[in-house]
């Protein structure tokens, strides 16, 4: 029996850039051997900084590699980058959409980049457009459309013509649940209509249970391949799920699970309880301690729990210090003492219902189109509190009214015993933020990025040398401190960028989608920043579109169209969606909703949502 066609061939590939500051080169990619058959859907996954863009690049013959062999449907790629260019598709991560061109110019010009014939465009455009439901929106500037409508666009266009081999650079970062579902039903439909090949890397990893073939990278190397049965076999007969006390919030058990790294590979907060991996030659006696005496059910294994296991195998992280965290933030000369932080969650919170954000009856309107509907709710100090929604559901809109950055058209907004409507610049100083995207400047040093914004904040002398010391100790930045902040690796930047959110003691921090596109260890990592925080006082504001972080939260608010849809504990939005009796997680949670209310709303006449 003859083996099964092959897409693409590489053979010990080798990839090293030189890093200009020091002079000396670093490895992005080595001797990475990889074959992908033809019609099949194959996954690239690893930690961010594990290679896996510059390998997608190298196939697109965008880059040359330094040593070995790459070939992509039988051509050289290095002798011959055009020839496989012309046969393949691409689309990187920030793919580059013309956001003043409307959908249907993006598209043509697209196709006359690619030389598709004008006999064939009519039919390929009504196909594409059917399949990413643009088709209402030809005329709209890209510039205008949510986020999930831009990544299907961007879709729409690499697929103008109809290539051999699809390229896909985490399609899906900063996408909601139900974008998320409608674009890998276009890429499945493509495979399963046009026997098409797609390689593609993904932060997701219950994507990756979908494909025929997984390869695991980690620092440039291949760490293991796979079916996604045979990664999950990595992690067979160690999973488990435990429901913690009623009352308490699974977040807490998680951290003290994933503190005890003798026993524990991994943990994560699911469905109201604790999914966890522990250890192969964990001590019996020492984990039912940790669980206090709390029975665990053993669970079928997934993808990501494999892919955690082959991780912490090669590179073991410590535990967080959350002792200094705490001490760290907000305890001089905040509201919180360190003695109430070891005192249990109630005191630690200072009074659990002193509310710090009210907010009643918002409303936000940009022309004749609103944006944010009458919305009501209220946090406490302490919380954390998740905004939630689909693309254009007006959660982001939502978020900025809140931290000050755009004002309300009407409803009261109330942060941190500022009225917004009259006091935003006074607010601001009481909270920290921390945007989607890296916003600090890039060519100034991790110390001047500190400096710059601690004075910005009204930090000076002693005090802001102080606050520099804590932080840059409590978020493990030190050796950095000469380091231009935009060439940090990804999971660097993101503790810079909370450093400076909290330099100031803020009571609240802001959170915008703060680990959008990073990988299971940093989100993991992040977290448990997070709950120590918010054990020490901190109230926490975040969006996110992974809804496995929606469980972190004490209440979460979904919205779409602008409007509440759900308010609540996770618990109490999973009994909204019907999750009575069995375990339903948050992303089936959240696509019920919205899906039931926008069936509720299909009879009446259309509120077209900020698309």
């Amino acid at each position: 029996m003859s083996d099964p066609p092959v897409a693409l061939i590489a053979n010990r590939i080798h990839k090293r850039f030189l890093v200009k500051e020091t002079g000396k080169s670093t490895q992005a990619v080595a001797d990475v051997s990889l074959a992908v058959q033809m019609g099949s859907l194959t996954a690239l996954v690893g930690p961010d900084g594990a290679g896996k863009t510059t390998l997608l690049r190298m196939i697109a013959g965008l880059m040359t590699a330094d040593e070995g062999r790459l070939e992509v449907l039988g051509i050289d790629v290095a002798a011959d980058p055009q020839a496989v260019q012309d046969r393949i598709s691409y689309m990187p991560q920030r793919f580059g959409l013309y956001e003043d061109l409307s959908v249907q110019e993006n598209l043509d010009l697209y196709a006359d980049l690619h030389g598709v014939p004008q006999a064939i465009r009519r039919k390929r455009y009504a196909r594409l457009l059917e399949m990413t439901d643009l088709a209402r929106f030809t005329a709209r500037p890209a510039g205008k459309l949510s986020g999930g409508m831009k990544q299907k666009l961007g879709l729409a266009c690499t697929l103008v013509r109809s290539p051999e081999l699809l390229l896909l650079d985490e399609p899906t970062v900063g996408v909601d649940p139900l974008s998320r579902r409608e674009l890998w039903e276009i890429v499945q439909q493509m495979i399963d209509d046009e026997q098409l090949t797609v390689l593609v890397t993904t932060a997701y990893l219950d994507e990756a249970e979908h494909c025929a073939r997984v390869f695991v990278l980690q620092e440039g190397k291949l760490l293991a391949e796979g079916t996604p049965e045979e990664i999950r076999q990595h992690a067979r007969n160690l999973c488990f799920v435990v429901t913690p006390p009623q009352g308490q919030p699974s977040r807490i058990l998680q951290a003290r699970l994933l503190d005890d790294a003798d026993c524990i590979i991994d943990a994560v907060p699911y469905g109201g309880a604790v999914r966890f991996i522990r250890r192969a030659e964990a001590d019996r006696q020492r984990l039912d301690s940790l669980l206090g005496g709390i029975p665990a059910t053993a669970v079928e294994a997934r993808v990501e729990d494999g892919f955690m296991v082959l991780l912490r195998e090669r590179h073991d992280v410590a535990p967080l210090d959350t002792a200094a965290l705490k001490a760290a933030s907000g305890t001089e000369n905040g509201v919180i003492g360190e003695e109430n932080a070891k005192s249990g969650e109630d005191d630690a919170k200072g009074e659990p219902d002193e509310v710090v954000i009210e907010v009643r009856d918002l409303v936000r309107k940009f022309g004749d189109f609103t944006a944010v509907d009458h919305v009501s709710f209220s946090v406490r100090r302490g919380e954390i509190f998740g905004l939630l929604g689909p693309n254009g559901a007006g959660k982001t809109t939502t978020f900025r009214m809140l931290c000050g950055l755009l004002p309300a058209t009407s409803g009261f907004l109330q942060v941190a015993g500022f009225n917004l409507l009259r006091a935003r610049a006074v607010a601001r100083r009481r909270i920290g933020y921390m945007s989607q995207k890296f916003a600090l400047y890039g060519d100034l040093s991790v110390m001047e990025n500190l400096a710059f914004f601690g004075s910005a904040y009204g930090l000076y002398g002693k005090r802001l040398r102080e606050r520099i010391d804590t932080v840059m100790q409590q978020f493990d930045l030190e050796g950095r401190e000469k380091s231009p902040s935009g060439q940090l690796p990804g999971g660097f930047k993101q503790r810079l960028a909370m450093a400076v959110g909290l330099l100031h003691e803020p009571d609240i921090l802001f959170l915008d989608e703060p680990t959008s596109g990073t990988d299971p260890l940093k989100r993991r990592e992040f977290w448990r920043r997070i709950t120590a925080l918010s054990e020490v006082g901190t109230t926490i504001i975040i969006t996110t579109h992974f809804m496995e972080e929606a469980e972190y939260c004490d209440r979460i608010v979904i919205q779409d169209a602008g409007r509440l849809l759900a308010l609540g504990t996770p618990e109490e939005v999973r009994r909204q969606a019907g999750g009575e009796g069995a375990r339903l997680d948050m992303e089936e949670a959240f696509i019920r909703i919205v899906e039931q209310e926008r069936q509720k709303n299909s009879e009446s006449p259309a509120r077209e949502a900020n698309p």
